[in-house]
């Protein structure tokens, strides 16, 4: 409760600074809106697409909000004009604080925001002419200050999900609506990629991923649309966009460790990745090792990680060569003490090996045993149970069997302490079966590892008994010397 109070507050007073302005100097707001760096730049830089012209129209620029006569109804000579009045139009923003008082303004926007939808759909008429125009109008409603997060107005470290109730913006059946427009505006048929390129630029979409630190999920899944659509269309800017992802991965790792994004981005990353040519760039491999493997550190790992792993499966299908490497950074940011996050990884893992090769398994096999040893022994029963599930993979079992004389060694003392002491029955019956499995697989080898194992056993209680009784013996002297 205490954030949406908090929240409110934030927008009503954003919101009436732009209501007060707009009411008292519609005209002037509207021209420092019009002059976006961006935009001026790319009039400038083209005499062909020059600044809105003050030639006479049959429908002068609008101050206010004020119903249009819909675009069916005027002559084919007019409508062209019209239809830029309702772009300016769409330009004044509303206040949404007290929806109630604007209730009428709010309802003729949404309904031009609508007509603009489907003539931009249905491309009833050429709107290239006004391609500056719309995408201005489209960067004065979505870009904007977003409002603190949750973990900002209460002052916690994280945002508790079952306790914080979902954010949802105010203004959304306006934003949804000029999304809307965007999108089709980059699938129509209509749109030249010479031309939209100017509008469509570098800064537009860096103000893009921005916003994908909304906590709307309505607005991040609009925006993970748009921006794939982008990527897709607008071959130009690939790189720019996989390095401007890049950068917000690396803000998230080593800066702030809050973001609400991160998920949509990995999703669209999951879709280029997957459209990577072979033999890999260099480039993709850094992006693999630099920011997509350190992602598995922060806390909040548990809200994207399932479009992590697939990103990271993803690379290994492509290259198997990066299984090695792909491994050996799960284990160097391997979890501890979060046995939620350990299980998951473990899971990872597993997709990892059923794309790995025996050449890239052997490189990294003592290791990984050392830490599947452990988990095997985790008094948490989710880790040794899911660690013991490992052994139902067929490209598991190979890769282990061609390796047995170097992996059973290793984890057949933590498969001997949960025959004897694990507390759980389910863990106890897999382990049973998995040891099972390595005697049926190798006996000589099974019997020299348990023989070792004893040897080990008794070397290790011959010990504790002398420690014992090293101990006794200060005692005593220490009684005497008191008696003494």
């Amino acid at each position: 409760m205490f954030n949406k109070i908090i929240k409110r507050a934030h927008k009503k007073s954003a919101k009436s600074g732009h209501h007060q302005e707009n009411s008292s100097n519609g005209q002037q707001f509207y021209e420092v809106v019009m002059k976006h760096a961006s935009r001026t730049a790319a009039g400038a830089a083209n005499s062909d697409h020059p600044p809105l012209s003050p030639s006479p129209s049959p429908f002068p620029r609008p101050l206010v909000i004020e119903q249009l006569p819909p675009l069916r109804e005027v002559s084919s000579s007019e409508r062209p004009s019209l239809f830029l009045r309702k772009i300016q139009l769409c330009c004044i923003l509303c206040d949404f604080s007290d929806a109630s008082k604007n209730a009428n303004a709010i309802e003729i926007k949404r309904q031009t925001l609508y007509e603009l939808v489907d003539v931009v759909q249905s491309g009833s008429f050429k709107f290239a002419e006004n391609q500056d125009e719309l995408v201005n109008m489209i960067s004065i409603n979505i870009f904007r200050c977003l409002p603190p997060a949750s973990h900002e107005n209460t002052a916690t470290e994280t945002a508790d999900p079952e306790e914080d109730e979902a954010f949802l913006e105010p203004s959304w059946p306006h934003l949804q609506l000029v999304y809307e427009i965007l999108l089709r505006y980059i699938v129509s048929p209509e749109t030249d990629i010479k031309n939209a390129k100017r509008y469509i630029d570098h800064i537009f979409v860096l103000k893009l991923l921005e916003l994908f630190d909304s906590e709307d999920m309505r607005e991040r899944e609009y925006l993970k649309t748009i921006l794939h659509r982008i990527y897709g269309k607008f071959m130009v800017h690939r790189p720019f966009i996989r390095k401007a992802i890049n950068n917000v991965f690396y803000r998230f790792i080593f800066e702030t460790q809050r973001h609400n994004g991160i998920a949509e981005l990995l999703e669209i990353l999951g879709s280029i990745i997957n459209g990577f040519a072979l033999p890999m760039k260099e480039e993709h491999k850094l992006f693999l090792i630099r920011a997509l493997l350190p992602l598995h550190k922060p806390k909040s790992v548990l809200t994207y990680h399932n479009q992590l792993a697939y990103c990271i499966v993803q690379f290994v299908e492509k290259d198997n060569r990066l299984a090695e490497p792909v491994i050996r950074g799960m284990l160097k940011y391997w979890p501890v003490t979060n046995c939620q996050k350990e299980v998951l990884f473990l899971g990872e893992l597993e997709e990892v090996l059923e794309s790995t090769q025996p050449a890239e398994f052997q490189k990294c096999m003592v290791s990984l045993s050392r830490r599947l040893a452990q988990c095997l022994n985790s008094p948490h029963f989710q880790i040794a149970e899911r660690a013991l599930y490992l052994w139902n993979n067929e490209h598991i079992i190979s890769l282990v069997a061609q390796n047995r004389s170097v992996i059973l060694p290793i984890i057949f003392e933590a498969l001997e302490r949960n025959m004897q002491s694990h507390w759980n029955q389910a863990v106890h019956g897999l382990t049973v079966n998995v040891r099972k499995m390595f005697m049926e697989m190798d006996v000589k080898l099974f019997e020299e590892c348990q023989r070792q194992y004893l040897e080990k056993e008794a070397s290790t209680r011959e010990l504790e008994e002398k420690r014992e009784l090293t101990w006794k013996r200060l005692e005593a002297v220490a009684a005497q010397a008191v008696v003494g």
